[in-house]
């Protein structure tokens, strides 16, 4: 039987005529969800709330026109909460006026050289780092996220004996006996309401009631009873209406200790930023029904105007948000202009200047965010690493704890090392960790010695010089290892054939063994000492 393809949606002017009730809808569903998440947002990451808000509104109204990815929304990201508030700190001495506008020259800097990773064609960027790696590292800002948003749920905010807000998130684990035991009793109860509505509204199974946001309903409980109990304006978000007043700027570097912070960060928030962003890319193509392919660099090019353009109004860092993007394509988004109507009806909200986030109370955001949090450090991210094999877990474990005990670059950057010993440790040749032999004979690719994720660009590069509706075959009968993160990409590889109308065959694999004891599709394999690899073509 033959397969029907459907009809993809028209980009443009055409593109709007075509689709705009369904993605108008879908822009106000996607916005009822970004507007109290990017006040939570800014407001975590010690900046004004409004400065949420602004991003967001540009994000939508402005980058959506240039990004490179048709159903991503684009805003401020939990994420990038652990690197914004580590900014002001560092930046800022203690002093949160202060750091979060020193944090915003980083910002417009970072937007530069992701503008450059597009030009120079990185975004290949997210193929390079180990897929365990790169979980360990969402999985830490999970932790260090909830770390901070539990002594908000409950009304708390540590401080340093300084008197400096506790950032570190060890410091702030260690808190958590003293916070739950001294907590603020009219706080604690919005918050701990709040946040039994963000665990158990998803879980609810009515079809009308599962399409509005849990956040939505956080808020609609949330105010009233804040309002009954008359929380402290302390507990309250506060809305900076005067927006010049905000971004009258003047402040001063105090010399070369402070550019290096300042360098710290640039490199952090492009690094950490554009790798999310592109994950949340690549996680959003395979979303979508038409299984549309994103421009990964046009969308940097995108992300980094935006944050450019944000930075200078003030706003926080923006990448492609895999909350509000996967709820997107959920509401029957059809094209860009779902994520420029999310950013319109913020822009109205701003416009109207209206008082209602004056009223949420900080409890009910921290609620919000701790959700994020264990939604990126769930238990059950461990037992999915456990099962894809003992390495793997090692890796995603190391990544987080050196994370936790220092910052995010060092703790990729100790996943990373904790990889490619892993690599030589299973029999990667030392000649084969970063670059690939391949050798293609007509419609067969060869690859020899090791497929690993340090050297997967390579091994990519003759591939991608096929169409994915032609019929490729890829031979790895001569190599020694194949790791996980190469199964899964050749598997996601695949998909993109299947779906064009060709075929991808991936053959040599039979006489392979998983490293570990895993019995997992995608487990690391390697061939038995006793076994040579195939003849040399």
């Amino acid at each position: 039987m033959k397969q029907i393809k459907m009809q993809i949606p028209k980009d443009g002017i055409a593109g709007l005529k075509e689709n705009f009730s369904q993605d108008a809808l879908s822009g106000f569903l996607v916005f009822l969800l970004a507007l109290p998440l990017s006040l939570g947002i800014a407001k975590a990451s010690d900046f004004p709330p409004i400065m949420g808000l602004i991003t967001a509104m540009i994000g939508g109204v402005v980058v959506a026109f240039i990004a490179g990815s048709p159903l991503t929304i684009k805003g401020p990201a939990a994420g990038l909460i652990v690197i914004v508030a580590g900014a002001v700190a560092e930046l800022g001495h203690g002093n949160t006026d202060l750091g979060w506008q020193l944090a915003l020259g980083a910002v417009v800097v970072a937007g530069f050289v992701q503008i450059l990773f597009g030009l120079i064609r990185m975004g290949s960027l997210v193929d390079f780092f180990p897929l365990s790696a790169v979980h360990g590292m969402l999985a830490a800002i999970g932790i260090i996220i909830m770390s901070k948003q539990f002594h908000i749920l409950l009304g708390i905010n540590p401080k340093t004996p300084e008197g400096k807000p506790m950032v570190e998130p060890m410091e702030l684990m260690g808190k958590i006996p003293h916070t739950l035991t001294h907590p603020v009793a009219s706080a604690a109860l919005v918050g701990i309401v709040s946040l039994l509505i963000v665990f158990l509204w998803p879980r609810i199974k009515q079809p009308l009631l599962k399409k509005i946001p849990a956040p939505v309903v956080v808020l609609l409980v949330a105010i009233p009873l804040a309002k009954m109990l008359v929380l402290d304006k302390s507990q309250l978000v506060h809305f900076d209406h005067n927006l010049a007043e905000t971004l009258d700027i003047d402040v001063k570097f105090d010399g070369i200790h402070q550019t290096g912070i300042f360098i710290k960060y640039v490199i952090m928030f492009a690094l950490v930023g554009s790798l999310e962003a592109l994950l949340t890319v690549k996680a959003i193509d395979m979303l979508d029904p038409y299984k549309r392919k994103s421009n990964g660099n046009r969308d940097l090019i995108a992300i980094g105007a935006g944050n450019m353009l944000a930075g200078t109004l003030g706003g926080l860092p923006m990448i492609s948000e895999v909350a509000r993007s996967s709820s997107n394509v959920a509401n029957g988004a059809k094209t860009r202009w779902a994520n420029f109507y999310h950013g319109i009806f913020i822009l109205i909200f701003l416009m109207l200047d209206l008082q209602f986030s004056d009223l949420i109370p900080t409890p009910a955001l921290a609620a919000m965010l701790i959700g994020v949090g264990f939604r990126l450090a769930s238990p059950k991210e461990f037992g999915r690493m456990a099962k894809i094999g003992t390495e793997q877990l090692i890796i995603f474990t190391v990544t987080i704890l050196v994370t936790l005990f220092s910052d995010l670059l060092l703790g990729i950057g100790a996943g990373i090392l904790t990889k490619l010993i892993t690599q030589l440790v299973f029999g990667a040749p030392l000649s084969s960790m970063f670059k690939a032999r391949t050798e293609t004979d007509g419609n067969i690719i060869y690859i020899k010695s090791a497929a690993v994720f340090s050297n997967w660009l390579g091994i990519k590069r003759p591939i991608s010089k096929f169409k994915p509706s032609d019929v490729l075959v890829l031979d790895l009968s001569q190599c020694n290892l194949v790791d996980h993160t190469v199964i899964d990409n050749l598997h996601h590889l695949k998909l993109d054939f299947d779906n064009a109308g060709g075929s991808l065959t991936i053959r040599g694999l039979d006489e392979f063994t998983p490293v570990t004891r895993s019995k997992h599709a995608m487990a690391a394999v390697r061939r038995p000492k006793h076994h040579a690899p195939g003849p040399q073509t």
